[in-house]
């Protein structure tokens, strides 16, 4: 099992199903945990869950659509626990369920916004820490892992704007593992496929019988469970892990095996 005594890591989207699985098992393995959302009352119960474990954490209220707010983020992560070693860049919306021609120039761009945007600032901001902290005495100058999915690696019908996102995602994940390379910070990728969450809940309720055909497109016949995609994220971001940078992981079940 990966450690991480003495380490930071920031999380997105943590109010909830593969954010707050991968904060707790972050903190389980003993890093100091951010817990990020804009859903305040999920947040905080990831923190009551993590404290009640024994672990550390705090909460901070964050939008990622909005530079300025995941700006504060990361001082208030710094101003806490005094720097930051990882960043999980998690947070993402689902987005409506329609064709191409259905999808409106609204639908598209709060896509972007959120789920690249997210992605692009929480990078930024979480990259910029990472260098002004590199003269310390640290293993590494730090790891991130952005949250894309199996629609960034292939098409997704009646999702367009979602599939565009994710793979915008594997895009900023490998030009950024590339530009900082040398400078220590390694920059990867999860794509995972229909895991149980509230995004894929909502899917789940756009027609009868979704669920069971959403099953068997995926060769194992079930949903991923958040705490396994946790475990890859701790996977990429440990130093068992050290010489793999600007990779996207595939945990679809055996989706793209054929």
């Amino acid at each position: 099992m990966a450690v991480f005594l003495n380490q930071v890591a920031f999380v997105t989207g943590a109010g909830s199903g593969i954010g707050r699985a991968t904060a707790i098992a972050f903190a389980k393995a003993g890093a100091a945990v951010v817990v990020s959302d804009i859903n305040d009352a999920g947040g905080r119960e990831t923190v009551n869950q993590i404290e009640a474990a024994g672990g550390k954490a705090i909460y901070t209220s964050c939008n990622v659509a909005d530079p300025y707010q995941i700006e504060a983020a990361i001082r208030k992560t710094v101003d806490t626990y005094g720097r930051l070693d990882i960043g999980v860049n998690n947070a993402g919306i689902g987005g409506k369920f329609g064709r191409l021609l259905d999808q409106t120039s609204q639908d598209f761009n709060q896509m972007m916004a959120v789920n690249v945007g997210g992605v692009f600032y929480g990078m930024q901001a979480q990259i910029r820490q990472m260098l002004a902290q590199s003269d310390e005495s640290t293993a590494t100058g730090g790891s991130i892992v952005n949250v894309s999915s199996i629609a960034g690696i292939r098409g997704m019908p009646m999702g367009a704007p979602y599939s565009a996102a994710k793979h915008a995602v594997l895009g900023l994940t490998k030009t950024a593992a590339l530009e900082y390379v040398r400078q220590n910070i390694r920059v990867n990728a999860i794509c995972p496929v229909y895991t149980h969450s509230g995004i894929v809940d909502q899917l789940i309720n756009t027609a009868p019988n979704m669920e069971e055909r959403m099953r068997r497109v995926i060769p194992m016949g079930r949903f991923g469970q958040p705490e396994e995609i946790a475990q890859a994220i701790l996977w990429l971001c440990s130093t068992e892990n050290a010489f793999c940078t600007g990779q996207a992981l595939q945990l679809d079940g055996g989706l793209t095996a054929g």
